[in-house]
């Protein structure tokens, strides 16, 4: 790529502009326009999906799981679009929890209620 803007980026970029400039044949569009419901389902299906996929043999379960992981990505970033939630504020988010062992940071979380 010629530029240093990362495919992330590109891609959330261009879901936020589907949300600012909403377009009827935006697959993007219809479903911010359903919402948490309808994105929570997709974000749903497709995480099962990446999961029955790592179970896949050989290269052509590993090309399937990685066109699944995008998928997840994908639904994923148009949840966080649609909650005003940026990717540099998941960035900020995953570079507080970098270098901090995974139990140690889940044990520093605030109960659930």
């Amino acid at each position: 790529m010629g530029d240093s803007e990362s495919i992330l980026s590109r891609l959330m970029a261009t879901i936020e502009s589907r949300k600012a400039a909403p377009s009827e044949s935006s697959y993007t569009t219809k479903l911010l326009t359903g919402g948490v419901a309808k994105i929570g389902r997709k974000i749903t299906e497709e995480a099962a999906e990446v999961v029955e996929a790592a179970a896949e043999p050989g290269d052509a379960g590993r090309t399937h799981f990685i066109y699944e992981c995008a998928d997840l990505t994908y639904h994923l970033f148009v949840m966080m679009a649609h909650n005003g939630v940026t990717l540099t504020e998941l960035e900020t988010e995953l570079g507080r929890r970098f270098g901090i062992s995974g139990l140690a940071e889940k044990a520093a979380r605030p109960p659930k209620a």
